[in-house]
C-alpha cells in the first residue's frame, strides 16, 4: 500500500463514525415519512427484499466472495436477525403500537450501558470499560434524557405506555445489544456486501410470517416509496454496512456509545425538516451527550495505542 492510499484510508476510517451517526439518524426521520402508511413488518420485509436485490447485483459485477465457512453464514444469520429483524422490528413495532419516538429512543439509548455492564462482567481483559469509560456512558445517558425530554413531557395525545409496545422496545434493546456483542465475539471479518446479504436474508426469514399477519394494507404514495428508497439505499446498504465495518474495526463499547448521537442528531434534523423546537435543555443535552461519547471514544483509543 502506498503512502496516499494510507493517508486516505486513515481519513475514511476517522469520518466513518460521524458518517454513520449521520445516516442512522435518519431512521426516525424516514419512519415519520413512511409510518403513517405503512404497517411495520410490511415495511421493513420490503425494506430487506429490496435490499438483498441491491446487494446481489453489487456482489455480482464486482465478484465478491461469500463466506467460506458453514459456522459464519450461521454466525451472520444470528446477527441478521437480532440487528436487522429484532432491533428495527421491534422498534417500528413499538412505534405503530402507539408508543412516543422520545420514549423509544430512550429505552433503545440504554444499549451502551448494557454493552459496557456485559464487557465489565464478562469480556477480556482488553475490553473492559475504564472509569473514564463509566464516566462517559453516565454523560452521554443523562444528555440523551435532555434531549428526548421535551417529547418525554409534552408527547401527543397518542403517545401511550402499554405492556405490548414496551416489550417491543425492550426487545429492541436487548436484539442490538446481543447482536453488537455478538458479532464481536464470533463473526469473522469478510466483506461487507456479501456479510450484509446473509444478515438481511436471516432478518427477512423471521420478518415474513409477521408481516404475513398484519391486516393493514400498504399504502403507496410519494412518502412510502421516498421512506422505503431511502431505507433500502442510506440505512441498509450505508448505514448497515457502516455499523459492520465499526464493529469488525472498534471496541464494542466504543461503537455503542455513538447510538448516544443519534437522537440529538435526529432533533436538529427534525429542527431542519419539519420545524421542531430545539430548547435550551435540547442543546444542552447534545453537549453533553457528545462530551460523553469523546471521552468513551477517546478513552479506547488510548487503550488501543497506549
Amino acid at each position: 500500500m502506498s503512502g496516499t492510499d494510507a493517508v486516505n484510508n486513515r481519513a475514511l476510517l476517522r469520518w466513518m463514525p460521524a458518517v454513520f451517526v449521520l445516516i442512522w439518524a435518519t431512521g426516525f426521520i424516514v419512519a415519520r415519512y413512511g409510518m403513517p402508511y405503512a404497517p411495520p413488518f410490511t415495511f421493513l420485509l420490503l425494506r430487506y427484499l429490496c435490499s438483498i436485490a441491491c446487494f446481489a447485483a453489487w456482489i455480482a459485477v464486482a465478484r465478491v466472495r461469500w463466506p467460506q465457512s458453514r459456522e459464519q453464514w450461521l454466525h451472520l444469520a444470528v446477527t441478521g436477525m437480532l440487528m436487522h429483524g429484532g432491533y428495527l422490528g421491534g422498534v417500528w413495532a413499538a412505534v405503530k403500537a402507539g408508543m412516543g419516538s422520545g420514549l423509544s429512543a430512550l429505552i433503545v439509548g440504554i444499549q451502551p450501558v448494557l454493552t459496557a455492564i456485559w464487557l465489565s462482567a464478562f469480556g477480556s481483559a482488553a475490553h473492559r470499560v475504564s472509569a473514564r469509560q463509566w464516566l462517559g456512558l453516565g454523560l452521554g445517558f443523562a444528555g440523551l434524557v435532555l434531549v428526548v425530554w421535551r417529547k418525554l413531557t409534552e408527547g401527543s395525545p397518542g403517545d401511550m405506555v402499554t405492556a405490548v409496545n414496551l416489550a417491543w422496545a425492550v426487545g429492541a434493546l436487548l436484539c442490538i445489544t446481543a447482536g453488537t456483542l455478538y458479532q464481536k465475539r464470533w463473526v469473522a471479518p469478510c466483506d461487507v456486501r456479501s456479510a450484509n446479504t446473509v444478515q438481511l436474508i436471516a432478518a427477512a426469514l423471521v420478518t415474513a410470517p409477521l408481516a404475513w399477519l398484519e391486516p393493514e394494507a400498504m399504502q403507496w404514495n410519494a412518502q412510502s416509496l421516498g421512506a422505503l428508497a431511502w431505507s433500502v439505499l442510506g440505512l441498509t446498504l450505508g448505514g448497515s454496512s457502516l455499523l459492520y465495518l465499526l464493529i469488525q474495526r472498534g471496541a464494542a463499547a466504543s461503537v455503542a456509545s455513538l447510538m448516544y448521537l443519534v437522537p440529538p442528531t435526529t432533533a436538529v434534523m427534525a429542527w431542519l425538516l419539519f420545524g421542531e423546537p430545539i430548547t435550551v435543555t435540547t442543546v444542552a443535552g447534545i453537549a453533553l451527550t457528545a462530551l460523553g461519547v469523546a471521552l468513551v471514544v477517546r478513552s479506547a483509543t488510548r487503550s488501543a495505542n497506549p
